[in-house]
């Protein structure tokens, strides 16, 4: 079974849900068929750095709130992430550009790392507020998450990997209207946190749609099977 995961490593729900999902494939019974594709999505595609301004700040200016306001969202998110084992940094967080990153974690793919890289730009941006958009840092996180030091830095100091991310958003556009967002079979959509709970229900049934299709394929031209990689 595949399931396609949308995601941003600037976004602390989308580090949140990733546990709680894993949590839930550890207990999933099928979870040795279970294919993961982790793909790219950025939130703000145009933000740069801003080391010297706080995430408070950001996001107050962002939607018109008070610094007050800023704060008690921020404490609530770190909460729910202290919950499955992840320990929240805000104040020390850097504003940063996510687009590189992605593109390491395109080149992740390419060599089985994904889901390890990831972990490392969310630790790395969440819990020790490094600038994930400087090239140097990325360099180190990669290698200190196991990738080759010289193919990052190939993919780092070129354009590699700018068409896959590109591709990714480009077909999030049809379907995607926040993350983290999940699409099971290339059919059935699942966005936003859930509980583990609920991930692992979400799997069962995932995988029972799963056998409907391997036992009864859609006819090709079939109206109301659209999958996102493909032609209606």
């Amino acid at each position: 079974m595949r399931i396609d995961v949308w995601l941003d490593i600037r976004c602390p729900n989308c580090y949140i849900a990733k546990r709680k999902f894993q949590i839930a494939l550890e207990r999933f019974q099928h979870a040795d068929k279970i294919q993961i594709n982790w793909r790219s999505y950025e939130l703000s595609p145009a933000i740069t750095a801003q080391p010297g301004k706080s995430v408070y700040e950001y996001l107050a200016d962002l939607k018109a709130r008070s610094i007050e306001w800023s704060h008690q969202i921020h404490r609530q998110v770190a909460e729910a992430a202290e919950e499955v084992g992840l320990q929240y940094n805000f104040d020390k967080a850097i504003i940063a550009n996510s687009f590189d990153a992605h593109r390491l974690l395109q080149y992740s793919k390419t060599v089985n790392m994904a889901s390890a890289t990831l972990d490392r730009l969310y630790y790395a941006y969440f819990t020790e507020g490094i600038n994930i958009a400087d090239v140097r840092e990325l360099e180190r996180l990669a290698v200190s998450a196991g990738l080759p030091a010289r193919e990052v830095h190939e993919v780092l100091s070129t354009s590699k990997f700018e068409a896959e991310v590109r591709a990714d958003e480009k077909a999030a556009e049809k379907i995607v209207r926040g993350v983290p967002f999940f699409l099971f079979n290339n059919i059935r959509t699942v966005s936003g946190g859930h509980s583990v709970d609920s991930f692992l229900l979400q799997l069962q049934e995932g995988w029972q749609q799963y056998l409907r299709l391997v036992m009864d394929p859609p006819a090709t031209g079939d109206d109301d099977y659209c999958p996102i990689d493909g032609f209606c």
